[in-house]
């Protein structure tokens, strides 16, 4: 018999339970039980009677923000009830003018869409989590599905508030991505007219055989 000591589970379920809140706080979706029990090493019906321990304990003490199952996972979202503070967090500002990096975004969704968070990031090169939730709040841009690979990462698409906004019939309207690019000549051009030309000036007065003294790059 090995005198390995075993902790008890009772002892360890206040742990686990703390390992799935910090789980899904994190998680841009929501979480499957299958993939806590992966990550506790715990059974499965262990993980879903933990999660709906917790989502009844912030119900039972009236916390603004819920656990509950949703697309066949687990998320955090807030209460029910308080929908119109937090709408009127979200659009106080609806007025401004967006940033740089919000319209960036913006028109990453509109040529691409369906697209989602990752591929936003891959060509943005930063995180776009917060610019996304802007113009989500401003109703420019929503989730229009989710795709088909591993995960099913949800997808963006742009919304009838967009097209309104621009003045639009429908995303057809949009003007050729192309116009936004330079030609090859253009670029050609630049090239030619940035690259520098070393001019070398070789003495007259030098004996034979002796090497240029001066070169000068303008």
């Amino acid at each position: 018999m090995s005198d390995e000591f075993i902790e008890p589970l009772d002892d360890r379920v206040g742990e686990y339970k703390r390992a799935i809140e910090s789980i899904v706080l994190v998680a841009h979706d929501p979480v499957p039980a299958e993939l806590l029990a992966q990550l506790l090493e715990e059974p499965t019906v262990m993980v879903e009677q933990w999660c709906e321990e917790l989502a009844a304990s912030y119900v039972a003490s009236g916390h603004g923000f819920q656990l509950i199952q949703i697309a066949g996972g687990w998320r955090y979202q807030t209460a029910d009830d308080l929908t119109p503070y937090v709408e009127r967090f979200l659009l106080h500002d609806q007025r401004a003018r967006l940033s740089g990096a919000a319209l960036e975004t913006l028109a990453i969704v509109a040529y691409k869409q369906p697209i989602s968070r990752g591929q936003i990031a891959s060509i943005r090169g930063v995180d776009p989590d917060g610019v996304i939730r802007t113009l989500q709040a401003r109703g420019y841009i929503d989730e229009i599905g989710r795709d088909d690979g591993p995960g099913q990462a949800i997808l963006f698409g742009t919304t009838g508030t967009f097209l309104e906004k621009l003045g639009l019939a429908s995303l057809d309207d949009l003007p050729p991505i192309a116009e936004f690019i330079p030609s090859a000549e253009v670029v050609e051009a630049l090239e030619t007219g940035l690259r520098v030309t070393p001019v070398i000036e070789v003495s007259t007065n030098a004996p034979a055989g002796q090497m240029p003294d001066q070169i000068n790059e303008p």
